[in-house]
């Protein structure tokens, strides 16, 4: 069975929108080698319409500039691209296909599949929502960045029921951004004030 990772830059009050402006002064050698480790968790990439077409209007011709990003760009164009979109598109990158049928059967058929390892979602966060509802999310790698972006797209919308998630690994980067690995957890029990108040700080 893959192992699905979503793995997501994110402000400290859970924007995953992210804006060039908060984002790349964070970014250095410790989160280069998180996104290289992610990256190689997977053979498919599951990305939605306005991630695919980010990275399509980028990696290609930074791959064929050869310049220090073009072996991190081959990989990508390597590797297998899934895209959902609801309308059919004219690829223009290698490997890259259109998910066929509902997002929920065709990412549970992938899992099921041999041939796949890892399925790895950079950023798209409607996919994800989508995913983590129907609880087909082995992974969320977030790499939260020290500030509150204030405006933007969060990765979890309003719901009914809560997502509860056991932390995996965590590791702090000197820049202050918190890389912090979660998988799905069943909820704990019912607890109360009367079940916590022998741990309540006692007065002097």
């Amino acid at each position: 069975m893959a192992t699905v990772i979503s793995t997501l830059f994110i402000s400290a009050d859970g924007v995953a929108e992210i804006d060039p402006d908060w984002h790349f002064p964070y970014f250095d050698e410790n989160m280069g080698r998180a996104v290289t480790e992610d990256y190689e968790t997977a053979d498919v990439l599951l990305i939605g319409r306005e991630t695919y077409d980010s990275f399509a209007g980028a990696w290609p011709d930074r791959e064929a500039a050869g310049g220090e990003d073009a072996p991190f760009a081959k990989q990508l164009g390597d590797m297998r691209k899934v895209v959902v979109s609801r309308q059919a598109l004219e690829f223009s990158w290698r490997n890259s296909e259109l998910i066929q049928g509902d997002l929920v059967d065709a990412v549970a058929a992938l899992k099921a599949d041999p041939g796949v390892r890892g399925i790895l979602i950079p950023g798209s966060i409607s996919v994800v929502q989508q995913l983590l509802a129907a609880g087909l999310v082995d992974e969320l790698r977030l790499l939260v960045h020290p500030v509150a972006a204030r405006k933007g797209r969060k990765l979890f919308d309003e719901g009914d029921a809560a997502y509860h998630l056991r932390l995996v690994a965590s590791e702090a980067f000197p820049t202050g951004v918190l890389r912090v690995i979660y998988a799905p957890a069943p909820a704990p029990g019912k607890a109360g004030y009367d079940d916590v108040k022998d741990q309540v700080p006692a007065g002097n």
